[in-house]
């Protein structure tokens, strides 16, 4: 079977969701958009206590329930100080690249809702001034954020209303390359979100059931390992949509799906596994299989919350993850597609 993906709609998608700042745990202006691109496909999304989002889809057969789980949270930061000369002390969220990360735009969220932007930076800036601007380190210790405000002490900080404590984020940086590359912070997990949306746009379009009851879950906090741990009971399958890896030893590239067998914890369910994999080939999908170590995702998080679930993993392959990620648009098809066919059981 094959599938006609909507690629405008999909590109579309991923650029305007992109822009919405989710740092781990700050779901302040990302649920919005949830709500609306629940509405505009004729659906609802609901919370819970910790605000994962869920829209949920009838199936032909109400006697099995399965979630399909695509984190909306990315990496980011939090004001941990605010040192003398009015620069911000960060600690990260998720896993950052601290040297991936310098010379960015950040805009840091205050609790009071006024956002300041500013520019991460590392404390020996300038090779002009620091004869080790070169060679030290990038980490929590020697990189700061500047704000684009004029402000010299922590006094001054603190009179704009930052605090410890408040949400930083990360500019994506998109674009899209005529020939169809897509470069851009956060593809981990905009992509995948993207594709979920087509998904459901195109069961909609085409008037069509997914196979059995499906939950699709935007839990806030994967990059801390908790998206996850937390399945509804009436779950039997997690799938986890999230990105693939490409570098040595991995058979992934930009322009399939990957499908993950094992992440850096467990395994994914055998049988659920070699169904994505029988899928895959009966959509036409171009897709790779592959073991990653440095890496988990909401699907394994399910099996150590002690969730009675089968899960599996797969998503649109990246290069540079956590960094200024880098696939092709043919990469979003293909696990668009590939979603398709899980659903609908082909």
């Amino acid at each position: 079977m094959s599938f006609n993906i909507n690629t405008s709609y999909l590109i579309d998608c991923f650029k305007d969701i992109v822009n919405v700042p989710s740092p781990v745990g700050y779901y302040v202006k990302f649920k919005p958009v949830l709500n609306r691109y629940a509405e505009s496909l004729g659906y609802t999304c609901s919370y819970d206590n910790r605000s994962t989002g869920y829209i949920t889809v009838e199936g032909e057969d109400s006697s099995k329930t399965v979630l399909v789980g695509a984190h909306a949270d990315t990496i980011g930061a939090v004001v941990r100080g605010i040192d003398s000369d009015g620069t911000l002390l960060v600690r990260e969220l998720g896993g950052i690249n601290y040297s991936s990360i310098e010379g960015n735009t950040v805009t840091v969220h205050t609790r009071h809702g006024r956002d300041y932007t500013g520019l991460f930076a590392c404390k020996y800036h300038s090779v002009h001034i620091f004869e080790k601007a070169r060679s030290e380190t990038r980490d929590e210790t020697n990189t700061m954020v500047i704000l684009d405000e004029r402000v010299s002490s922590k006094e001054d900080v603190k009179a704009l209303g930052i605090q410890n404590g408040d949400f930083i984020s990360f500019s994506p940086n998109t674009e899209i390359t005529p020939n169809g590359y897509l470069k851009s912070r956060f593809i981990d997990n905009r992509g995948a979100i993207a594709c979920v949306f087509e998904a459901i746009r195109y069961l909609n379009e085409n008037n069509l059931k997914p196979k059995y009851n499906t939950i699709f879950a935007f839990p806030f906090d994967e990059e801390t390992g908790l998206g996850g741990t937390y399945v509804p009971s009436e779950v039997s399958e997690y799938v986890a949509m999230d990105i693939g890896l490409i570098g040595p030893e991995h058979d992934g590239n930009e322009y399939s799906v990957s499908i993950c067998a094992k992440d850096a914890a467990n395994p994914y369910d055998y049988d659920l596994t070699c169904r994505l994999i029988d899928y895959a080939k009966k959509a036409g999908c171009d897709y790779a299989v592959d073991v990653y170590k440095l890496y988990g995702t909401d699907g394994n998080a399910a099996q150590r919350g002690g969730n009675n679930v089968k899960s599996a993993a797969f998503g649109m392959a990246v290069t540079c993850s956590h960094s200024r990620e880098r696939t092709h648009i043919t990469g979003l098809e293909n696990t668009a597609k590939l979603l398709l066919a899980y659903l609908l059981d082909i």
